[in-house]
């Protein structure tokens, strides 16, 4: 039983490790306009993500600088607009890069190319064909804020979505468009995912009380378990989706290193509030007041993306499901396996507690990070 604990422990931990941030992932942030016959624009792509592509670092001196991004411009350009291609109802559009600037994102500095172009006539649909950084980065995603006939389309070009097509108002496509970016979300997200494991590690054993040495008990049956481990991820849901709504509708607006901040102090009370009991009852309540914080978080990165001019109600709908069927399916895996343990000591001392201790570590590092700016190296 020892080694099927350890390996359970071990996928936890690759799970959550193997996500490359919280919000921000390797994101390139393309702006489009379509007006009649004409194309304009910008391209905003992460510098890091051009050294590694094309080397931007001349010196190699760790610290890419202006004058190397300006040695760099026609490489840059070139090998941005050999990864993308426009075609209006299916002939391919002229597209010219612009003057080259450098834009700050809140995770670094980027390349700023500016965007023009002409198709053979107004067309009534559009194809994007995104090829950008796919073949060294399996993650990076390009977030499209495309308006195509005086409305808003976004989209999210990924390895296995390298081609975008558009026709005004198509609710299906917008709602296919969120739906898949909160299941993203859940999966994609460190800080998210430790928040969550903070909640099911204990899902199947109850305290005997709130005193330290209190020890734990196996839960009577596994409907309440999977009914309450439910309650909880749907509270969060619910109040996610509450002020994620009033962020990315403009009425809510908080600085972003006060939101991640208490992101990262909501993981390292999940951690401690399993090896410290601090509250035991009504976790629901707790769940949700989270994930107040937590939609507030992820609204910046909503808003980075885009809301559709047409359809807004039903892409936060979609983002939201997303995130809830994604939370939902963990709840329907992890609780079950974790039934069968529940009696073990091992299960106890192996997994409910080391997993603990490294979501408090992790919680507490990306606190001290965000909020007093130490360079804390994160291994996820």
């Amino acid at each position: 039983m020892r080694p099927l604990l350890r390996a359970m422990f071990a996928l936890v931990l690759l799970t959550a490790a193997g996500h490359a941030s919280a919000h921000k992932a390797s994101d390139s942030f393309l702006q489009l306009t379509v007006a009649q016959d004409a194309i304009s624009g910008r391209w905003d792509i992460a510098l890091r993500d051009l050294d590694f592509a094309i080397g931007l670092d001349a010196d190699a001196d760790g610290a890419i600088t202006w004058g190397e991004v300006r040695r760099s411009e026609a490489a840059i350009e070139a090998y941005a607009l050999s990864r993308l291609a426009v075609l209006a109802d299916g002939k391919a559009c002229s597209l010219q890069a612009g003057p080259l600037r450098i834009a700050e994102h809140s995770d670094g500095r980027y390349a700023s190319l500016g965007l023009e172009g002409r198709c053979a006539a107004a067309p009534s649909q559009l194809r994007l064909d995104y090829a950008l950084l796919f073949d060294v980065d399996a993650q990076h995603r390009g977030l499209l804020n495309l308006v195509f006939d005086g409305n808003r389309q976004p989209g999210v070009f990924a390895p296995d979505r390298r081609e975008l097509r558009f026709q005004t108002g198509r609710t299906a496509s917008v709602f296919r468009t969120y739906l898949h970016e909160g299941l993203w979300h859940v999966w994609k997200g460190a800080d998210h995912m430790l928040f969550l494991a903070g909640l099911f590690l204990p899902a199947v054993l109850r305290r005997r009380g709130l005193a330290l040495n209190a020890g734990w008990e196996p839960v009577a049956r596994l409907g309440p378990a999977l009914r309450e481990t439910a309650a909880l991820v749907t509270a969060f849901t619910m109040a996610h989706a509450a002020t994620l709504a009033l962020a990315a509708t403009g009425v809510f607006n908080p600085p972003s290193r006060i939101v991640e901040s208490l992101v990262a102090a909501s993981v390292l009370f999940a951690g401690l509030n399993n090896l410290l009991p601090m509250v035991q009852r009504r976790l629901w309540l707790l769940a949700g007041f989270f994930g107040l914080i937590h939609g507030a978080a992820i609204a910046g990165a909503l808003l980075e993306l885009g809301l559709p001019t047409q359809g807004r109600v039903w892409a936060l709908l979609a983002f939201n499901v997303g995130v809830e069927v994604a939370q939902l399916a963990l709840v329907a895996v992890v609780v079950p396996l974790t039934w069968h343990f529940r009696h073990s000591a091992p299960f106890r001392h192996a997994v409910l507690v080391p997993g603990s201790i490294i979501v408090a570590i992790a919680g507490l590092a990306w606190l001290l990070k965000r909020a007093l700016l130490l360079p804390i190296p994160m291994p996820f």
